[in-house]
């Protein structure tokens, strides 16, 4: 099967998609090098919304005929929306909310690989030019926000003949730096990354003082390459608040509300604040809809529910985002208008549908939810059939396709996310309005089930881990970047009650999530005084350990 992707890099005969008559898999109305010419380069301008009026400056040095073509060129080409929960991105100034965040354990060398780890993921959309817009979740509320950076376009420039990588490995690091928000440490690694154009618009949930029952310790950050004209938070119950960014598409109105609602999927306890925060955004889609019943809308984020989350779990009598945010599977149903919200996760086939995974099974947490107006034959529009997860094998995903979480184990730390993003594509539409609704190619119109797909890891070819004896010696596996490979492992073992085991003159705890796993493990430590198994290595509180991830690896 030809597999053109729209991205030129996610997809495979296992990819899931739906598959739309007359077109391959990921392939756009355009061909990808079309498209790709169509597009103009950024000014290299970055505008903060948020951080004073000072740093919008830049903006103006630019002449006007060359800022209104970049606009023009931006919105007559399709564009990119990228979900990414990045897994508390924290800054350097050492104080922090999260244990594993606290000086001793997340140094500046941690933030530069978390930084460059998210510019790398990203450069990866649009042919290495990245994505348009990007909904951040899990950034650091600044913890000390009275040495923050005012002038980030400022600062921006008096860094530019150093990388972010290279700056936050300086030793000693500098005091100058130690105030330094986690988002600007970002937007450093982009622009090193050629990731430049950005305009950003931060949450603005307040760090709580040390006193506080419950500390809130992240937010919502949001990118685009499109002009951001307004801004608004609104505050939710034991979460972050819905961060909403009015942006300016060529001239449409695009509405961009980046959220993240309580965690605890499974829980209903945790669901009645989720019912909360779902009442919020619903209330606010409503009155946005109130105004312009045709608004394009979209929602995206953390909503720490899964696309079937009343199936899923049956004994919730109420859900937030089914019965509150009231999101549809149907786009039938959203182009007849039966539904005015539609999730693009049943774009994909039931066992494609999985960015986070829990106990060895896949979860969708992360969401991208369009109106209706998208749907339409004006403004702006989703291009049918776009939505994906950006799995990069190897790199933020491991030999079976599940994310590769950060890690705070050696020297500089390892990893990416326990969310693998998410992203779709949409356009805006050129001359004069139409009515009726844009084709669709085999809708999605089938109902959520209750079931729950596992992560094959029973199909990981073992052949392909790493042996010890192929590696150098006195290589060190605690260094990061071993983290989250898979490895052959044979050793003494360290006590019989899950034990742990002697590896390359080190000592890893063993983790395994199935009971069956466990048990045969615990039984070669008895029997033979040794372990041999099949591990992914990782770090869990501190600790160096292999997950065994499947009693297949065990022999």
């Amino acid at each position: 099967m030809n597999q053109k992707l729209e991205i030129g890099l996610w997809g495979g005969e296992n990819d899931g998609r739906k598959v739309a008559k007359g077109r391959t898999l990921g392939e756009s109305e355009e061909p990808v090098g079309e498209r790709l010419a169509k597009s103009a380069e950024s000014t290299g301008s970055i505008r903060i919304v948020g951080y004073g009026s000072a740093m919008l400056a830049r903006l103006f040095l630019f002449s006007a005929l060359l800022f209104f073509t970049s606009l023009v060129a931006a919105a007559t080409r399709p564009f990119t929306v990228v979900i990414y929960n990045v897994e508390n991105l924290h800054d350097a100034d050492g104080v922090a909310v999260y244990d594993d965040y606290q000086p001793s354990a997340y140094r500046p060398a941690h933030v530069a690989t978390k930084v460059a780890n998210v510019a790398h993921t990203l450069k990866r959309f649009r042919g290495g030019a990245g994505p348009d817009i990007v909904l951040l979740q899990e950034i650091e509320i600044d913890q000390t926000p009275q040495s923050t950076v005012p002038d980030v376009d400022a600062w921006l420039n008096q860094w530019r003949g150093m990388s972010a990588v290279q700056m936050l490995n300086q030793n000693p690091f500098p005091k100058e730096l130690v105030g330094v928000p986690a988002e600007v440490w970002l937007l450093k690694a982009l622009e090193d990354a050629g990731l430049t154009g950005y305009h950003m618009a931060v949450g603005s949930d307040p760090a709580s003082p040390p006193t506080a029952d419950s500390r809130r310790a992240i937010k919502c950050v949001t990118l685009s390459k499109f002009p951001i004209k307004a801004v608004r938070n609104h505050p939710l119950v034991s979460a972050r608040m819905i961060l909403e960014t009015e942006l300016d598409v060529g001239g449409d109105r695009l509405i961009v509300l980046n959220t993240h609602w309580k965690s605890g999927a499974s829980n209903p306890q945790m669901e009645d604040i989720r019912i909360q925060n779902a009442e919020v955004m619903r209330s606010r889609v409503d009155e946005i809809l109130a105004i312009d019943p045709a608004a394009d809308i979209i929602i995206g984020g953390d909503l720490n529910s899964q696309y079937n989350q009343r199936a899923r779990y049956p004994a919730m009598p109420r859900t937030g985002v089914d019965d509150v945010l009231k999101v549809g599977y149907s786009e039938r149903q959203l182009v007849l208008g039966d539904e005015d919200l539609y999730n693009l996760w049943f774009e994909l086939e039931p066992k494609a549908r999985g960015s986070d995974t829990f106990r060895g099974n896949w979860g969708t947490l992360m969401h991208i939810i369009v109106s209706r107006g998208l749907y339409d034959q004006s403004g702006i529009q989703y291009q049918d059939n776009s939505f994906n997860v950006a799995r990069l094998p190897g790199e933020n995903s491991d030999a079976a396709g599940a994310p590769i979480r950060w890690s705070g184990g050696g020297t500089a730390g390892a990893g990416f996310s326990d969310h693998l993003p998410i992203y779709a594509h949409f356009k805006a539409l050129e001359g004069e309005d139409k009515p009726g609704w844009m084709p669709l190619e085999n809708p999605a119109d089938t109902p959520p089930s209750e079931t729950v797909f596992s992560v094959d890891y029973a199909s990981v070819d073992l052949n392909q881990a790493i042996r010890v004896d192929t590696i150098p010696p006195q290589t060190n596996l605690r260094d990061g970047s071993w983290t989250g490979k898979l490895f052959k492992v044979a050793g003494p073992a360290v006590g019989t009650g899950r034990p742990s085991v002697r590896f390359n003159n080190e000592v890893y705890e063993i983790y395994a999530p199935q009971t069956e796993t466990r048990d045969r493990l615990e039984a070669q430590a008895i029997k033979h005084r040794a372990l041999e198994f099949y591990g992914e290595l990782g770090t869990y509180k501190g600790n160096w350990q292999f997950v065994v991830r499947d009693i297949s690896w065990v022999p």
